[in-house]
């Protein structure tokens, strides 16, 4: 088994990533579930050097000959799984720096809260719409190319839906919070 492509691959994840980590500086919380990285780490640095770490140990069984079958299939896909994670990591990164831009600040006033909220309540009203269209133009499409723009479509409007809904919960659990609070 040659795993230099994999090596390169993750090189190069390596130095975007510590492009990336000095870019943003740590995060609030750690980035990746225990299951996926044993690090707990809030950079994507010490995710890449586990996932190299991997690799290493793929080597070190398969040049000892205790690599078995089971064994390389787990270390594998939990190779895979780490690298589309980190990849998806950094693939996000400025939307996220955008979502930050958006989020309500410490100091946002229960008032401007209930305008944003008013707003997320309209994106929402706006977004069904658009997905009740996308299911009739599914339903009307002549062609199936048409149909499948259509499904396409379907899926990119049902999946910001979810995100403004998502959102919305957010800005009401806050207002709830406050008013609770006092």
């Amino acid at each position: 088994m040659d795993l230099s492509s994999l090596k390169e691959q993750l090189n190069a994840l390596a130095i975007q990533a510590a492009e990336i980590d000095r870019r943003r500086g740590e995060g609030i919380k750690p980035l990746f579930d225990e299951r996926l990285f044993r690090t707990l780490s809030r950079f994507l640095t010490p995710c890449v050097a586990e996932a190299k770490s991997v690799v290493d140990t793929l080597e070190r069984e398969q040049s000892s000959g205790r690599l078995s079958p089971q064994r390389a299939e787990h270390l594998c896909e939990k190779l895979i799984n780490q690298i589309s994670a980190l990849q998806r990591e950094m693939a996000t990164v400025s939307i996220r720096q955008k979502e930050r831009s958006f989020a309500p600040r410490f100091g946002t006033s229960t008032g401007q809260l209930y305008q944003e909220l008013a707003q997320h309540q309209e994106w929402e009203r706006r977004l069904a719409d658009m997905v009740r269209d996308a299911e009739l133009n599914i339903a009307h499409g002549n062609t199936i190319a048409e149909q499948q723009g259509a499904q396409k479509n379907l899926l990119v409007a049902e999946n910001r839906l979810a995100r403004c809904r998502e959102s919305k919960k957010k800005i009401e659990a806050q207002i709830a919070f406050r008013e609770k609070k006092g």
